[in-house]
């Protein structure tokens, strides 16, 4: 007796329709009308199974803070900064969990099961930290979540930048993270590349920077972050997000920059809603989009991944954690509305985002975790197009989510007719 049998499903990546029989929270099969009882039967009906999806790139610390204690009225990177500067004061343990609780239920309703968070590490107190360590593992038997240790104002730049960083990993934070370019000046930017890189090293962990988030063109402490992996053997260890300095840089160094990345394993992270809103704010026309150069870094082998990176907080006042919207921005900002770029798109939302994360057991093939999404959507460009509604959302074999299939019955003159997909 199978747990939950799954019938036909139209998987992402193929038109065939298969079944998906899982048993002790792991798909055990996947083929065409299995014969099995199960405890419970799911009838896709033909809709689009998918994996999870995956934020790689949120901050949760801030999440749903919008307004406190003011707006962002130039909307601006900088002048978030400052609001959440002054927000951090204000901070209370319980009203921090009630609301990165409510996103991480947004989350999973959306079929995000997946999530890696920068939390700031520079308040003395880390209660922060201490905060979502918390949420971390009380929400683990619905999403995998991840934190990045995020010295929000330059970890050689705070006081005592280091030292608080050090100490949230000691807490059990998974990732090292930095942000050279809010670093004094460019050389002390560089040296934290590998400070930063170094500690990673020694622990044995990850490191997710926000690099060249700027549109400086000479701010290219991704090629520092490279050198560093390179050079401390982190290969595939590495994720530069952000990178907007990049679409303001000159082609022929570029075509230097591209290989150094790809040579030592570098994930990438693009935040299209929110890069296209903060960047080129200095621009009068014509205006910079501010996002890297995805298909010159797809081009080279270079993983790509998607986040939300902000939900209604001091640097973004929209989003409801719906990575299909994000994809959605990055086909169109990133002229990837074709065919083979729209899949691209998806699966920056999808398996790329588990490789950034380094997931275990993440995919619809026999053995991997249980773990998926039925859409309301005949496949992935449907879904792109529609963002529809997550109809079941299943973690370890089991249903954590359900969301009523959206049919119209439109009335034109005497005629009735049911419309699906509005």
């Amino acid at each position: 007796m199978l747990d939950l049998l799954v019938k036909n499903a139209v998987l992402a990546g193929s038109d065939a329709v298969s079944d998906i029989a899982c048993q002790d929270g792991r798909i055990t099969e996947v083929g065409p009308a299995i014969k099995a009882l199960a405890h419970r039967v799911i009838d896709a009906r033909g809709y689009l199974v998918s994996p999870p999806f995956v934020d790689s790139h949120l901050h949760m610390d801030a999440a749903l803070s919008l307004g406190m204690p003011r707006r962002n009225d130039s909307g601006t990177l900088l002048e978030g900064i400052r609001i959440w500067g002054e927000l951090k004061p204000l901070l209370t343990p319980q009203a921090l969990k009630d609301r990165a609780l409510k996103l991480v239920r947004w989350s999973v309703a959306k079929g995000n099961l997946a999530i890696r968070t920068h939390v700031d590490t520079t308040d003395p107190s880390l209660m922060v930290v201490e905060i979502l360590l918390e949420v971390r593992d009380e929400m683990r038997p619905y999403v995998d979540i991840q934190l990045v240790a995020f010295p929000q104002d330059g970890v050689l730049r705070a006081p005592r930048g280091i030292e608080l960083l050090e100490r949230a990993l000691n807490k059990g934070v998974d990732v090292v993270g930095g942000i050279p370019h809010l670093e004094r000046t460019m050389e002390q930017g560089r040296e934290s590349v590998r400070i930063l890189c170094e500690i990673a090293a020694r622990r044995g962990l990850m490191v997710d920077m926000h690099c060249d988030e700027s549109d400086d063109p000479h701010s290219r402490h991704v090629e520092m972050l490279a050198f560093e992996a390179q050079r401390l053997g982190l290969h595939g260890r590495v994720t530069g997000s952000h990178l907007t300095s990049m679409h303001s840089m000159d082609n022929y160094y570029v075509s230097k920059l591209l290989p150094l990345m790809a040579e030592c394993g570098m994930h990438c992270v693009c935040n299209p809603l929110v890069n296209m809103n903060l960047q080129g704010r200095h621009d009068t026309y014509p205006k910079r989009r501010g996002l890297m150069r995805v298909p010159e870094l797809l081009s080279q082998g270079i993983n790509v991944a998607f986040g939300h990176d902000d939900v209604m907080d001091p640097w973004y006042p929209m989003g409801s954690h719906d990575m299909l919207e994000v994809a959605h921005m990055g086909a169109h900002a990133l002229h990837m509305t074709g065919v083979g770029g729209l899949k691209r798109m998806f699966q920056a939302v999808t398996e790329n985002g588990a490789k950034v994360l380094g997931l275990d057991g993440y995919g619809l093939t026999p053995g991997c975790n249980a773990d998926m999404v039925i859409l309301q959507a005949a496949d992935e460009l449907e879904a792109l197009r529609l963002r529809p509604a997550r109809l079941w959302v299943i973690r370890r074999g089991k249903v954590v989510s359900e969301t009523p299939e959206v049919v119209a019955t439109v009335t034109i003159g005497k005629g009735e007719e049911r419309v699906d997909f509005v």
